[in-house]
């Protein structure tokens, strides 16, 4: 997996841990893109972004060619932007 930036979270259960704050992963199906935290709808965005399936926090693509590049760097900013607003994100 790599990564960019992370954050430290704490659930009202009391667990905590850190995680990155988006990043990816090569997987043998699809290439797994970690840039939601599951907080913010972003339907709109991912109208215009082309073929991909969608996890709990994660975007699966086939392959980069199926989607639009800029929608994918505008869906990271805004789920950066999002993730900042509930776990302060710190750079690495």
């Amino acid at each position: 997996m790599i990564g960019y930036g992370r954050y430290h979270y704490r659930y009202k259960s009391g667990r905590e841990g850190d995680f990155l704050a988006t990043g990816f992963s090569l997987r043998k199906s699809a290439l797994s893109i970690y840039i939601m935290p599951g907080y913010a709808d972003f339907g709109d965005i991912l109208t215009r972004l082309g073929k991909h399936k969608l996890g709990k926090s994660c975007l699966y693509v086939n392959k980069l060619a199926d989607i639009d590049l800029d929608v994918l760097s505008e869906l990271i900013r805004a789920g950066l932007k999002d993730l900042d607003q509930h776990w302060p994100i710190q750079p690495t």
